[in-house]
């Protein structure tokens, strides 16, 4: 390949977040101009700052702004762009996108709108696939979209089945039916989420392979005829069909099945003419493996493909996209690699996604590549994917990568905004990931039991922080008499902390001679902790506590107190599960929200009693709403909290 793409001068990023800048950072060291566009809500993004152009598009909604498809060819003539790259989700996706950069002149990194189509509905590909010798899962896919039908060809095509949106994508509109009796739920379900996310209610059926792996190939063609395989991934880590941890090579497939896919997914691209990268997506089960669907734009994932072949997939896109013909098949996958989704979302309440500020941010340093969407400081927003960043490692064998996986993610710490490190770490650690059995339910499958007892993390937690207190009374490097934690000449460091996320409970510092040495700081290798005049920080296992100095001896205020539950981001409550004056326990369900066009159930953080209840099913809801207030019940903080 030659060093530069001269016909591409300027190239606009018609996304946001870590795509966004990623993308930017290939085109500029190819040497064009690259363009941001950006929301209301990304005036200050990072993106915005990395670009070397940024055009506002629209207030905060992404059909508004993202989505509006006039706003976004607007931006690209008024930059003078001569080419789009959609990054993933949003246009990326969108046949009409793509054929209205082709009718401004604008070069679309991507597919032609005719293959977009020919792959976008899930029903028409199945057939282009069955009939290109590519094997298919056996279901139904008709117009005639009434319940007599679904349920007649239900039964034709034999339970347990999938009810899945024929539009769909990313696990929306999708539901299980383990018998003909939740059917008619598993359809609702579909129907009222695939209208909400694609303006499609429509369905189909499919069979559904019990514990089985998601395998994808990425596929690369030109205009000139070339068409290629660039080895395989395994996507099998998932939450509700949502990827969270990736790898290449896939591990234990036989040589036969592996060439098998391979071959599948060339001649899957080849049956609708594609251009450009794309990735064409396996179930497999055992050695036997059938057609998902295909993505026809760059995945999430891709930087797992260029770790282990040493080569850079937009480069390689746009390349392609300015008229070059594709290099030589790369070699044999080298060595191993892993990627881990870091998301604004809390892993203990049922995955919620979550904002604000980030107060403190520290990636892993050496030998581990992170392409992130935040920098410290940065203010986290709701109104779209809640994706901040991907850790990826390369190992030479996959114990190897898996290792450093778990020590970059042991490194990571962000605070001010929750994050899912907490439940990537436990899931480095678990056995059948470790061994390469993993299936695309293990998540599910672990539910709670994937994290530590909550209340187990918050003791260890506290003992780490009463035994920071006794090595560091004053803080680290603090001047002794300016401290506030009622120290005496030759009198006991009579002190405790208590959690601040979760009032009424706490660790005294008097009991830390008892803390055994596997607790004491910088001992643990999973935690570390820092000491200051008024509060201690600990990192456990991914998970982040603060914790406040309360004098032992000093007036101390109630541990109880009123807990307010508040609409973390704007949506419609679907339903209020409490009433006012009910006992409630720690993780119980309260309220669920409909955010992102997703449901979220939001759970107590502590045992306590509704006080009251300030909104109802139905009711639209702002960012940041109360929703019901508990009175959380009192815990003394004792020596043995």
């Amino acid at each position: 390949m030659r060093s530069v793409v001269r016909p591409l001068r300027t190239l606009l990023v018609a996304n946001r977040g870590e795509i966004a800048c990623r993308v930017m950072r290939t085109a500029k060291r190819l040497g064009m101009r690259a363009i941001a566009i950006y929301s209301d809500a990304d005036a200050d993004a990072l993106h915005v700052r990395a670009a070397d152009q940024a055009i506002r598009i629209g207030p905060a909604p992404a059909r508004e702004s993202y989505l509006d498809i006039a706003a976004v060819i607007r931006a690209a003539t008024e930059a003078g762009a001569n080419a789009i790259h959609p990054g993933y989700g949003f246009l990326s996706q969108n046949a009409d996108f793509a054929d209205a950069c082709a009718a401004a002149g604008i070069v679309f990194v991507g597919p032609s709108g005719a293959a977009m189509r020919a792959m976008g509905r899930k029903d028409e590909a199945k057939a282009l696939m069955r009939a290109a010798g590519v094997p298919v899962v056996p279901g139904w896919q008709g117009e005639d979209q009434s319940d007599a039908t679904l349920l007649r060809e239900a039964e034709r095509v034999g339970f347990p089945l999938l009810v899945k949106a024929v539009a769909g994508g990313g696990g929306k509109g999708m539901r299980v039916a383990r018998h003909s009796a939740e059917l008619p739920v598993a359809l609702s379900a579909a129907r009222g989420e695939a209208s909400r996310s694609f303006g499609d209610a429509r369905v189909l059926l499919e069979r559904l392979i019990e514990a089985p792996r998601h395998v994808e190939v990425q596929v690369i063609a030109d205009r000139h005829g070339g068409c290629m395989h660039l080895h395989e991934r395994d996507c099998s880590l998932q939450r509700r069909y949502q990827k969270v941890i990736e790898e290449c090579p896939a591990p234990g497939l036989s040589a036969a099945l592996r060439a098998r896919l391979h071959a599948a997914a060339v001649r899957a691209a080849q049956a609708v003419g594609y251009e450009n990268a794309g990735t064409v997506e396996f179930i497999v089960a055992g050695d036997d493996g059938w057609f998902l669907e295909m993505n026809t734009r760059l995945q999430v994932e891709h930087p797992v493909t260029e770790a282990v072949l040493d080569i850079d997939l937009v480069e390689w896109q746009l390349r392609v996209a300015a008229g070059e013909p594709l290099p030589a098949q790369p070699a044999a996958p080298r060595g191993h690699a892993f990627e881990a989704r870091v998301y604004a979302e809390d892993p203990r309440n049922g995955y919620l996604p979550a904002g604000g500020r980030v107060e403190v941010l520290h990636w892993p340093a050496r030998d581990v590549r992170v392409d992130a969407a935040v920098e410290e400081g940065d203010r986290v927003v709701t109104d779209y994917d809640a994706l901040l960043a991907k850790v990826i490692v390369h190992g030479v064998t996959r114990e190897d990568a898996l290792m450093r996986l778990e020590s970059a993610l042991l490194a990571t710490r962000i605070e001010g905004v929750t994050t899912n490190l907490a439940a990537l770490v436990a899931l480095t650690r678990d056995s059948d990931f470790r061994s390469g059995r993993m299936t695309t339910g293990l998540i599910d499958s672990r539910g709670d039991a994937l994290l530590p007892d909550a209340g187990t993390q918050r003791e260890r937690a506290g003992a780490i922080a009463a035994a920071a207190l006794l090595a560091h009374p004053s803080g680290e490097g603090a001047d002794p008499w300016a401290a506030k934690d009622h120290w005496r000449l030759q009198g006991p460091r009579d002190f405790a902390v208590h959690f601040m996320q979760v009032p009424g409970t706490g660790f005294s510092v008097a009991a830390a001679a008892a803390i055994t040495e596997s607790l004491q700081p910088g001992a643990h290798p999973s935690s570390c902790v820092s000491v200051s005049m008024d509060e201690v920080r600990v990192w456990l296992d991914g998970e982040f506590f603060r914790l406040a100095r309360v004098a032992r001896g000093a007036p101390a205020e109630s541990a109880g107190g009123s807990g307010e539950i508040l609409a973390p981001m704007p949506g419609a409550v679907l339903d209020v599960l409490v009433a006012e004056g009910d006992a409630v326990t720690r993780g119980q369900a309260l309220v669920v929200l409909e955010a992102m066009k997703m449901e979220h159930t939001l759970r107590a953080a502590a045992a306590g009693r509704v006080e009251g209840i300030d909104v109802r099913a139905g009711q639209r809801v702002r960012d940041g709403e109360r929703l019901l207030s508990l009175a959380i019940r009192d815990e003394a903080i004792g020596d043995e909290a």
